[in-house]
């Protein structure tokens, strides 16, 4: 809400940063003002779920401060798409590309001036030189070859043949062990190196194919063992694919070799630590045909201790998660129960009229009575692209900073929907309506 105000201050300036209503892009939040303007690693107060009056003003006062910088990122921006139209480039979205560089040029810059053109062309040609050809036309390109299509095909298939499945997945209790640990500011678990020798991840994915375990492998009947990671109640065989939507995308272990690596070349972070696309496709051949999705056994583990958490994720303060929750869980649930949403959709499951906004609220709630689909789903999206650039987990803290990382992203990705949804209501909103649905509304802004 501090954000959202002091940037509606700034008045048109950053417009090319705002989306429609004039509030900052996600993205503008998330790659500018978080960690350039703000730098909650610098200002710890500044990074809580709630401020005082105080943390307010300074957060309030540093934005408003950066006007003149923001307005300046805005126009460089603006000249970066158009030499970007001018070249054409099509590879990569141009905010996750250029958002960060372009407050670099205005910082040391200022507003593009004489000269620009060239400057904006320079960051352009060093930006594609990053990527090496490791984009999703290079991919594209790469898998429109017949012959090659075919003998992927046929590996895939071989592959898929020569896994080893177990009647039985190793038993879950051990994450617990780690999770409770995870809430110990620099305590370490013993457990969680004891899971990755003795295979936890492998067995589940094992058992998965087999479909041998039990339905309350997670001590909850009412959800399932993959826990959404497929539609299927066995995984099917990856097949080659030809194209991609992130719209339409399907669950994990239901995507094609494309979209597997589709979505890991579409985060432009850390596209240079990737192999030749060549040696991409090459290498996930064996990994879409490995227990659980991945190679490294340490991620595999992680999704173990990511599913103990998911299914013990309860925002709503229902009593439905398993017994005996971790430090973990209560770190997770306390933090979503904080959430204004979260509190406005425990209200809806106990009203007579479940949802007086017009279905857009109750759906976004009905996300808060099923939180792990959506954790597991993050989940193994992020440690597929550890997998693919080798970044295996080492011990018990960097497993955390995974788990957490993904909780707080999946919290936010909620509190961004519910706004928008808010935004289209208030928008959509007729001067007749009744006063209580209306009241309620307002009382969801703070999310």
């Amino acid at each position: 809400m501090v954000i959202d105000g002091a940037w509606r201050g700034l008045g048109p300036g950053p417009r090319a940063l705002s989306g429609p209503g004039g509030a900052p892009l996600t993205r503008t939040v998330k790659l500018i003002v978080l960690p350039l303007i703000v730098r909650p690693a610098l200002r710890p107060d500044l990074a809580a779920d709630f401020l005082g009056a105080r943390e307010a003003e300074q957060l309030d006062a540093l934005i408003r401060e950066s006007g003149a910088v923001l307005e300046a990122t805005a126009q460089w921006f603006t000249l970066l798409k158009k030499t970007r139209r001018a070249l054409g480039i099509v590879a990569g979205n141009p905010q996750d590309l250029y958002f960060q560089r372009c407050f670099e040029l205005a910082t040391e810059h200022g507003a593009p001036g004489p000269g620009a053109d060239a400057v904006a062309r320079a960051v352009l040609e060093d930006v594609v030189d990053a990527s090496g050809g490791r984009t999703v036309e290079a991919l594209k390109e790469h898998l429109a070859d017949a012959a090659r299509r075919a003998r992927l095909d046929a590996e895939l298939a071989a592959a898929w043949d020569g896994r080893e499945a177990l009647p039985d997945a190793a038993d879950t209790g051990l994450a617990a062990e780690v999770l409770e640990a995870c809430g110990t500011a620099g305590a370490d678990a013993p457990a969680f190196a004891a899971m990755v020798r003795a295979g936890h991840g492998s067995l589940l994915g094992q058992a998965l194919w087999a479909a041998a375990h039990p339905d309350d492998v997670w001590g909850r009947a009412d959800i399932p063992p993959h826990l959404g990671l497929t539609a299927h109640r066995v995984p099917p065989r990856p097949e080659v694919g030809r194209s991609a939507s992130t719209a339409t995308l399907p669950a994990p272990f239901d995507r094609t070799l494309f979209e597997r690596l589709f979505t890991v070349l579409q985060a432009s972070t850390h596209r240079a630590q990737l192999p030749p696309v060549p040696e991409l496709v090459r290498q996930e051949v064996g990994r879409s045909c490995a227990p659980l999705g991945l190679h490294d056994e340490s991620l595999r583990v992680a999704i173990v201790l990511g599913g103990r958490l998911a299914v013990g994720l309860d925002p709503l303060g229902s009593g439905a998660s398993v017994a005996g929750s971790t430090a973990a869980h209560r770190i997770v649930n306390s933090r979503w129960r904080r959430e204004a949403s979260v509190l406005r959709a425990r209200r809806m499951t106990v009203s007579p009229h479940p949802d007086p906004d017009g279905g857009v609220l109750n759906a976004l709630a009905q996300d808060l009575r099923t939180p792990w689909a959506a954790y597991m789903r993050r989940l193994w999206v992020r440690l597929h692209g550890r997998d693919v650039r080798d970044a295996a987990l080492p011990d018990t803290a960097s497993a955390w900073g995974v788990l957490d990382g993904v909780a707080r992203s999946v919290m936010m990705d909620h509190r961004a929907r519910v706004r928008t949804a808010l935004r289209t209501l208030s928008v959509t909103a007729a001067p007749s309506e009744p006063a209580a649905p209306v009241a309620t509304v307002a009382e969801m802004r703070s999310a």
